[in-house]
């Protein structure tokens, strides 16, 4: 550690933070909507960081449709645990960049049973 003060931030640094966050928005929600979001998907089986992150695209994508995040809510407690992940799935594919996109992969159910009928 040094004794010496420190400089103050030149304009050149100031100009440089600006423009560095210029593109990124600021997100504000009511604390009550977050931890009902966040508790909504960590019941679901979602694990806590995924549970943050899915929260976070969630309500923003509620606030940009104009839509109350409790009556979204409402709307998905309806849905068994697959339905959820594709929806989970489509919405956070929406928010992302098209040459990175997520899937899951549904068990294929074949029948090894001929299914044909044979004429002696």
């Amino acid at each position: 550690m040094s004794s010496l003060p420190t400089s103050p931030k030149s304009s050149d640094q100031n100009v440089t933070e600006f423009f560095d966050n210029y593109f990124n928005e600021k997100l504000a929600f009511p604390s009550n909507e977050v931890d009902a979001v966040i508790g909504f998907f960590e019941k679901r089986g979602f694990e806590k960081n995924s549970a943050i992150s899915t929260a976070t695209v969630l309500l923003n994508q509620a606030k940009i449709d104009g839509v109350k995040i409790f009556e979204l809510l409402d709307t998905l407690k309806g849905l068994d645990n697959v339905q959820l992940s594709s929806v989970v799935t489509e919405v956070l594919n929406y928010n992302r960049l098209r040459t990175s996109t997520l899937g899951f992969k549904l068990a294929a159910n074949n029948d090894t049973v001929e299914k044909r009928n044979v004429v002696v």
